[in-house]
């Protein structure tokens, strides 16, 4: 075996591969000579597929600029830009916060919602969409169900690739916004406790937020259910990167008592194939308020939404409740994100914060 770029290991011929060569309709063995060889000037574009290779300073640097957007969001940096959503898969939060974002920086939105509206329902392939789309847009955002597609999607393209999700792999755009909110709740990202709950097999947005804090020595501690605790090549990766990390099956006070961020998701319904598989675990875990009143001060509770019935709603006036906070958060994130996948520097954005 040996480890890809994006912290995941590969095999000579590997799951990502055959989804490709299905999707995509081309040779397994001609995909992975494209992977291994294709080069262009397009491999050298700002797209952001994962947040496995960002560095620290490079996401403190994210984190400024989105502190500069929540002083002044509305801004004129992408006039005369357009940019282009994508949604293969359903979306609320991440698609009207990036639409949103695009809008106050003065750029247009063009996209779709429903692929079923569009000519990949007649049998497009994705590389054919990416090839138009990106005749009409200055940048891509673009949401998918198969792993692995937004990498191939930045491979091909002419211009960036914003990833939006892509099926349970990572979903970056929404760790700069979680980071972003433990940033702002705990003044610090360094030494923390995190405590991921819940769908941790499927929730792209956990494994996205292990790589990010990779740089800040925290303390994991996964709890989830046998059927659904964190893949292997995840715990891997803490090892790699010396993330020390703790995994339970009770989700109790005690359990949670020492926890800085509580970080919450939902069982994904759409990822399971055995719907008998999910009903056993969609109720495992449910936080009720009285479970956090022996819970540390600084306590803040994340959840990238949407929930279904993992936070009970009399959680939601519990001071130590930041789930729709953390949501707005999204919106100054993605200013940053767009800005600098289109090249807006951190001093260009202070600059225009002045006027």
């Amino acid at each position: 075996m040996r480890k890809r770029n994006d912290g995941r290991i590969k095999t000579s011929v590997n799951l990502y591969e055959k989804r490709m060569a299905l999707l995509f309709f081309l040779p397994t063995f001609e995909l992975r000579y494209y992977n291994n060889n294709h080069k262009t000037e397009n491999m050298e574009n700002r797209s952001l597929v994962t947040i496995a290779n960002h560095s620290k300073e490079r996401i403190l640097y994210l984190l400024e600029m989105a502190r500069e957007f929540e002083k002044k969001p509305n801004r004129h940096l992408l006039d005369e830009k357009i940019v282009a959503t994508l949604f293969f898969e359903p979306s609320t939060r991440t698609r009207l916060s990036f639409e949103t974002a695009a809008n106050r920086l003065g750029a247009k939105v063009i996209g779709f919602t429903d692929p079923k509206v569009t000519s990949s329902s007649k049998g497009e392939t994705l590389k054919d969409t990416i090839m138009m789309v990106s005749n009409y847009a200055d940048i891509i955002v673009m949401r998918h169900y198969l792993e692995g597609a937004a990498r191939y999607a930045s491979e091909i393209a002419p211009v960036p690739i914003v990833n939006a999700g892509d099926g349970a792999n990572q979903h970056p755009s929404q760790t700069m916004l979680d980071l972003y909110s433990i940033y702002k709740t705990q003044g610090t990202l360094e030494n923390l406790n995190i405590y991921l709950v819940g769908d941790l097999k499927y929730g792209r947005t956990v494994h996205s937020l292990l790589m990010a804090m990779r740089h800040f020595n925290p303390t994991f501690h996964f709890i989830a259910p046998e059927e659904l605790k964190m893949p292997e090549e995840y715990k891997l990766y803490c090892k790699e990167h010396n993330i020390k990390y703790i995994e339970h099956t009770d989700f109790t006070e005690e359990t949670i008592a020492d926890a800085d961020i509580l970080y919450m998701t939902r069982v994904q319904r759409e990822r399971f194939t055995d719907l008998m598989e999910y009903e056993r675990v969609k109720d495992v875990y449910i936080l009720r308020n009285k479970m956090l009143e022996h819970t540390r001060p600084n306590l803040r509770i994340l959840h990238p939404l949407p929930r279904v019935n993992e936070i009970a709603y009399d959680v939601d006036n519990n001071e130590k409740a930041y789930y729709f906070q953390q949501a707005q958060n999204g919106l100054y994130a993605r200013e940053a994100i767009l800005c600098d996948v289109l090249g807006i520097t951190l001093d260009e954005v202070k600059a225009d914060t002045e006027r």
